[in-house]
């Protein structure tokens, strides 16, 4: 526990139901979660609960409407497999206990549909409901890249509403520089696509620009190291910092390019190795490295244009 040095289990409530288990108690154990987080909401805690998964709770609500012979729906799941869900979500949020403190409830529901599935019931009816949606991927995981969260898939709708927030708090063009990432993950998938058809030398020096900028926001910003006590996790100010830096060796190499330099004279520069290595960075000493690789940024590509 990062707040008191404790076990996280000191702090942690866990409902097991095993698949052997009374079909029953399986689908009672989510609402016996829910139930228990509604407790120590009222409290004034911000408590956190992770269905895992709605997945097979659904498919106990199944086989219990299957024994009641109710009219089945889609893929043999009770007709009110939405409401049912959307119940469930719906106990979430922040609220103003009677003592006039503020407790919250926050909801993670895991979906794991069958040989990867989105288009199957359990999953469609959440998307409907959730705001932010998390798609964790296997080829990730095979590569060893943790978190293995897909950025391509996986979505957010509280943007408009913490951009305020964001720009208030982290840095008013934090949204902005979000966005340009996602825009340059997104141009680097495509090109990947590309190159497993005709190979990366069809690729002119601009493209393969965008597929190394891709390289380093994926490697260096996107994957963590959670056995490292400094990469496990950080903070927005260090986020922000870490795609500034990235976000300008994208631009000044796209004008090095421009004034007759080449990909590998622009990756040959030192500057990008401190670049990939920043995520080691403490964060009392983040700062002064930052400036400094803003700096070399600035000079190193300007003598190799």
């Amino acid at each position: 526990d990062p707040q008191t040095g404790n076990p996280l289990m000191h702090r942690t409530v866990l409902i097991a139901n095993t698949s052997n288990m009374p079909v029953a108690a399986r689908e009672a154990s989510i609402y016996t979660g829910i139930t228990l987080a509604e407790y120590f909401r009222d409290q004034g805690y911000g408590v956190s609960i992770m269905a895992d998964s709605t997945s097979r709770w659904a498919e106990a609500l199944r086989e219990i409407s299957s024994r009641l012979e109710e009219m089945p729906a889609e893929e043999g799941y009770p007709p009110y497999l939405a409401s049912r869900l959307a119940a469930f979500y719906e106990r979430g949020g922040r609220v103003t206990t009677l003592a006039g403190e503020q407790g919250a409830v926050s909801i993670i529901g895991a979906v794991s549909p069958a040989g990867g599935d989105f288009s199957e019931p359990v999953t469609q009816a959440t998307l409907r409901i959730t705001g932010c949606f998390w798609a964790l991927d296997a080829s990730l995981a095979r590569r060893r890249h943790f978190p293995a969260i897909n950025w391509n898939r996986s979505y957010s709708l509280f943007g408009d509403i913490l951009e305020d927030w964001y720009r208030e708090n982290v840095a008013q063009d934090y949204p902005d520089v979000v966005e340009r990432a996602v825009v340059l993950l997104q141009r680097e998938s495509d090109l990947q696509e590309v190159v497993q058809l005709v190979g990366p030398d069809a690729l002119q020096d601009q493209e393969r620009l965008v597929i190394e900028t891709g390289r380093i926001l994926r490697q260096d910003f996107l994957q963590q190291n959670g056995f490292d006590p400094i990469d496990a996790s950080c903070t927005l100010d260090k986020a922000y910092g870490m795609l500034q830096m990235m976000l300008k060796f994208y631009d000044v190499a796209r004008a090095a390019l421009e004034g007759g330099a080449t990909v590998d004279e622009i990756l040959a520069n030192p500057v990008v190795e401190k670049i990939n290595r920043s995520r080691y960075v403490a964060e009392d000493d983040f700062p002064a490295y930052r400036d400094d690789v803003m700096q070399a940024l600035s000079e190193g590509f300007a003598v190799a244009a």
